[in-house]
């Protein structure tokens, strides 16, 4: 009983300094931010501007709802986090789901974590607590750590261990953000996982990465299957290329040898000049004759 009342007591102090206007608390070390920074008290939805830096762009209607009828029975189990701005205005840092889900079932206010932060912590803590929820889809996680090593200035390792992910799973994430944007959609989507998108990436040009895309969809392949199309693919044209590169010297000889051993010779050789000369041959009589011009 006595720690209820200790709440209140807080709760109504709290509330008279927020509503002592003159009173702007922008540092940790202003007058009063000792007593308002790190409190949780019940705050004016009204008085809250939602986050201007968060990666989140789609917020589900139907969880939304489900999520309202929860604190419509339970009330806001975690508070929301919010940072102090001038006079009695607030600003989202984290819970705008929370936030939009109060404001949907007529709540007036909500209770609140207040700490102060700068444009760039702003964006850091609402990047870093975004990435680890667990219902982002791939792209968001991918450019979320894109924005932090752009606007954060970090490195991928200093990435790394901000949001507690190795090196090579950023990195993972961030590759995806090379695909068509037309694949980075179908992701999003759900049409693609991460791992077709994986798969995706070593493929060069985007047309070859749509053509890909496509057939993933229209036949509903695997993940494995995806990989094992790419590596056909690239094999083949790693053959391409080869024959491509085939020297002058073997080119300009290649009608004369066809007629001197009276067959089509095949030639194959690399840009360094390496490579192999087959002669086919029809019967013994034909081997003999063709034997018989290399003496």
């Amino acid at each position: 009983m006595a720690k209820a009342t200790k709440k209140q007591a807080l709760g109504r102090g709290l509330s008279a300094l927020l509503k002592e206007t003159s009173v702007d608390i922008n540092s940790a070390t202003d007058k009063n931010a000792d007593k308002l920074v790190g409190s949780i008290v019940e705050i004016e939805l009204n008085n809250i501007d939602v986050n201007p830096f968060q990666p989140r762009t789609y917020f589900d209607e139907e969880a939304l709802s489900e999520l309202a009828n929860s604190i419509k029975q339970l009330g806001v189990i975690q508070p929301i986090t919010v940072r102090k701005l001038e006079g009695n205005k607030f600003q989202l840092v984290s819970g705008e789901r929370r936030y939009r889900a109060s404001r949907l079932i007529g709540n007036t206010t909500v209770p609140a974590y207040i700490r102060i932060a700068n444009d760039q912590e702003m964006l850091e803590m609402a990047l870093v607590e975004n990435i680890q929820r667990k219902n982002l889809d791939p792209i968001e996680v991918a450019l979320s750590y894109q924005r932090l090593i752009d606007e954060i200035q970090l490195t991928q390792e200093q990435l790394s261990v901000r949001v507690g992910k190795k090196r090579s799973t950023v990195t993972n994430y961030l590759r995806l953000l090379k695909l068509d944007p037309i694949i980075q959609t179908g992701m999003r989507d759900g049409f693609i996982s991460m791992g077709h998108g994986r798969a995706l990436i070593s493929i060069d040009t985007n047309e070859n990465q749509l053509n890909i895309y496509t057939k993933i969809v229209k036949d509903k392949l695997s993940v494995r299957q995806t990989e094992e199309l790419v590596q056909n693919l690239k094999e083949g044209n790693t053959s391409r290329k080869k024959k491509q590169e085939t020297p002058n010297f073997v080119k300009d000889s290649i009608q004369d040898l066809n007629l001197f051993f009276g067959h089509k010779v095949a030639i194959s050789a690399n840009a360094k000049g390496k490579g192999k000369m087959t002669i086919p041959f029809s019967s013994e009589a034909d081997f003999n004759r063709i034997k018989n011009l290399l003496k």
